[in-house]
C-alpha cells in the first residue's frame, strides 16, 4: 500500500485541532463507508476467468471505481495520520499528549484497513486483466527447441522439468501444452496452481501437505483418503511421501505428471518453503533407485514453474533447484512475431513489425495485446504505439500495475528509477534485480540491468521523477 507522507513535509496547518486544544476530527474520513463494499478476496488467489466478456468488463469498472473512491480515501486518511504524528510531536500538554496517542493508534489501524483494500482491489484488477488476455490471445506461438525440450523430458522415468521466466511471458500456456502432450502419451496430470492457495494454507506445514493430498487426489477423481495414510507417528514430509507412494502412485501403473505453478509464492513463507523443496528433492531422488520403491517414484514427473531465481538460500543437496531440466523461455522474435500477426489475419509489413518491436521488445503479453487490439480494429498501428507509453494507450492498466508493486517496495521503485533514467546498463543488488526481473521490468545483461523494453522506459522515466 502507498506510504504515508513524511511529517516532516506535512503542512503544520491542522485542521479541526489546535495545539494545546482539541483533537483531530476522526470523522472525516469513514473507512467502512468508502470502499467497504469490496468483494471478499484472499490475498494472492487468482479470480477464475469469466466466460462473459460483459460481465468481465462490468466488473473491471466496478473494480476501477472502488479503486478510484479507496485511493482519495486513502490519501485523506494518510495527511490525517501525518497530522496527527505533528501534533504528537509538538504537543506539550501530558494529558492531551496521551489522547492524540490513542486518536494516532486508530487513525493508523484506518490507514491500514484501507490500504489493505487496495491490495485486495489491485489483486482483482490484475485477475481481470489476465482473464481478459486469456480471452482473447487463444493462439500459442512456438519457440523451438523448447517445446521439444519438454516433451521429451517429460516422457523419461522421474523426470523433473523447471520453466522459468517473468510474469506474463508464456509460462503457463507451454506448461498447459506440455500437460496435453503427456496426457495424449496416456499419462495422469494434476496441475497445483499455488496461487489459489488461501493464505491460512501457507502458514502451517502440515496443512499446505494435506492440502497437496487432496487437491491432487480430486484431481484425479479420487477419495482422499488421508485418514488411512497419514499417521502421526511419522513426520510431516514422512507422511507426504507415504501418500504418494502407497496411493496416488500406487493406484495405477500410469505415470503422473504433477505441475505445480507459481511455486515463487512460496519463497515468502520459511515455515514451508524449505521443507518442501526438500521434499521434492527426495522424491526426484527416490526415482533414480533400482529397487521396488525407485520403479514406484520413476512413474512420477514434475514440472515447477517459477518467475524469479531470487529463492531463500538451501542446502544444494536438498534443492530441487540445481537438477533436471531447466527451461529459461525467451521473449518472441521477429519471426515468431510475425507468425503471431499472420495466425490473427492481421496483415502488417516488415515496418510495422519494426517498429512494434522496438517499442515492445518480444514481450509476449505486450505483443499479443497490442496484435489483438489491432486485429480488433479498435486504432490504427501509428494511433496504438504514440498513445502506448500514457495513460490513454491500451497498456494504461498493466503499466498502473506494475508502477503500484514499485510503490509497494521503495527499494524496486528506488532501484528502478535509476534503471529507466540511465543510458547504460546499471548494477543493482543481487534481490532487487531478480524482483524487479520476474516482474518483467528488466532485463539482465551479465550482471546489469536494462528497462525490459522501451515502453517500460518511456513509461517510467516520467512516473518515477
Amino acid at each position: 500500500m502507498p506510504n504515508s507522507k513524511d511529517p516532516k513535509q506535512v503542512n503544520n496547518d491542522l485542521p479541526n485541532s489546535q495545539s494545546g486544544g482539541g483533537l483531530i476530527n476522526a470523522d472525516s474520513v469513514n473507512a467502512s463507508r468508502i470502499g467497504g463494499n469490496i468483494y471478499n478476496i484472499h490475498l494472492g488467489q487468482q479470480m477464475a476467468a469469466s466466460g462473459n466478456s460483459v460481465q468481465s468488463q462490468n466488473q473491471r469498472q466496478r473494480s476501477l471505481s472502488e479503486r478510484n473512491s479507496l485511493e482519495k480515501a486513502y490519501t485523506l486518511q494518510s495527511q490525517k495520520v501525518a497530522n496527527l504524528r505533528t501534533a504528537l510531536v509538538i504537543e506539550t500538554d501530558v494529558s492531551r499528549k496521551f489522547q492524540y496517542e490513542n486518536q494516532l493508534q486508530s487513525e493508523e489501524r484506518t490507514l491500514k484497513e484501507l490500504g489493505d483494500k487496495l491490495d485486495a482491489i489491485e489483486q482483482q484488477l490484475q485477475a481481470i486483466e489476465k482473464s481478459r488476455l486469456e480471452q482473447d490471445t487463444d493462439i500459442y506461438i512456438e519457440r523451438p527447441p523448447i517445446e521439444d525440450k519438454c516433451y521429451k523430458a517429460i516422457v523419461q522415468p522421474g523426470a523433473l522439468i523447471r520453466l522459468k521466466a517473468p510474469q506474463r511471458m508464456g509460462k503457463t500456456l507451454l506448461l498447459e501444452k506440455t500437460l496435453d502432450y503427456a496426457r495424449h502419451q496416456g499419462y495422469q496430470t494434476a496441475k497445483l496452481d499455488l496461487q489459489l492457495a488461501d493464505i491460512d494454507v501457507l502458514t502451517n506445514l502440515k496443512t499446505f501437505l494435506q492440502w497437496l493430498c487432496v487437491d491432487i487426489a480430486d484431481s484425479l477423481e479420487l477419495e482422499p483418503q488421508l485418514e488411512k495414510h497419514w499417521q502421526e507417528v511419522f513426520g510431516l514430509n514422512k507422511n507426504c511421501t507415504r501418500y504418494f507412494q502407497k496411493y496416488l502412485l500406487s493406484v495405477t501403473d500410469t505415470p503422473l505428471v504433477l505441475a505445480i505453478d507459481n511455486f515463487e509464492r512460496l519463497f515468502e513463507y520459511p515455515e514451508i518453503f524449505p521443507q518442501f523443496c526438500l521434499l521434492l528433492r527426495g522424491w526426484y531422488e527416490a526415482a533414480k533407485q533400482g529397487d521396488k520403491i525407485g520403479n514406484i517414484w520413476k512413474k512420477l514427473r514434475l514440472v515447477v514453474v517459477h518467475s524469479t531465481e531470487s529463492y531463500p538460500s538451501l542446502d544444494s543437496n536438498h534443492s530441487p533447484f540445481n537438477v533436471g531440466l531447466a527451461i529459461d523461455l525467451p521473449e518472441f522474435n521477429l519471426q515468431q512475431v510475425t507468425n503471431l500477426a499472420k495466425q490473427s489475419e492481421l496483415s502488417l509489413g516488415e515496418q510495422d513489425l519494426s517498429g512494434l518491436m522496438e517499442l515492445l521488445g518480444g514481450h509476449p503479453y505486450l505483443v499479443q495485446s497490442a496484435i489483438a487490439h489491432l486485429k480488433s480494429q479498435q486504432m490504427t498501428l501509428e494511433e496504438l504505439l504514440r498513445l502506448a507509453p500514457t495513460e490513454q494507450g491500451i497498456f494504461s492498466d498493466h503499466l498502473r500495475q506494475q508502477l503500484w508493486h514499485l510503490q509497494h517496495n521503495p527499494q524496486l521503485e528506488i532501484g528502478y528509477k535509476k534503471v529507466v533514467m540511465t543510458n547504460a546498463p546499471v548494477r543493482l543488488d543481487t534481490e532487487v534485480a531478480f524482483k524487479l526481473h520476474s516482474l518483467g521490468l528488466i532485463k539482465l545483461v551479465s550482471n546489469d540491468c536494462v528497462p525490459g523494453c522501451d515502453l517500460y522506459r518511456q513509461y517510467f522515466s516520467t512516473r518515477l521523477e
